[in-house]
């Protein structure tokens, strides 16, 4: 059994949840989504939580990160913006491995429901936006880059090698 946490970053829609859920029916370990995390912690939702802006959102992130980095053996599906901080990578890197999923930005947009997704609000636009800020980082703090593009299966199984 796995002993360090399997994080998941990228971009929003990149299928991180999808996978991370999977990946916890497969292996049973503890399965968290960053969202509903802090969601559960802070009792509210994420759009409403933007409500008192992006730095808000980004300290309960940080806070919450610190908790999540302690586990063992989890699962962790982190927020797109996860890795603008770099004490979150520092945190999520000392108990776990870090996977960038990396979907086209064409699918993700295809497939999202940007109304849920506080930084999408302004439509698809956006999306390239984040990807030009975001996609370097992705590359530099993940430990793995897995392509998300084909199978979701084929996705399972690369990471499931990975945390051998």
């Amino acid at each position: 059994m796995m002993s360090k946490n399997i994080v998941l970053i990228g971009m929003p829609g990149s299928g991180k949840t999808t996978i991370g859920k999977i990946l916890y029916e497969k292996l049973r370990t503890d399965f968290i989504d960053m969202d509903n995390y802090i969601e559960d912690r802070e009792g509210k939702t994420i759009p409403d939580i933007f409500k008192n802006g992006e730095d808000y959102f980004r300290k309960l992130e940080k806070e919450a990160v610190c908790e999540v980095s302690a586990k063992k053996s989890a699962i962790i599906s982190t927020g797109g913006g996860v890795i603008k901080n770099f004490s979150n990578i520092e945190n999520l890197k000392k108990n776990g491995i870090v996977i960038f999923i990396d979907r086209p930005v064409e699918n993700i947009a295809k497939d999202i429901n940007v109304l849920s997704r506080p930084l999408l609000k302004d439509g698809v636009g956006k999306l390239y936006e984040l990807l030009d800020e975001r996609y370097e980082l992705y590359k530099k703090y993940s430990d793995f880059r897995i392509e998300n593009n084909g199978k979701i299966e084929d996705v399972i199984e690369k990471i499931l090698e990975l945390a051998k």
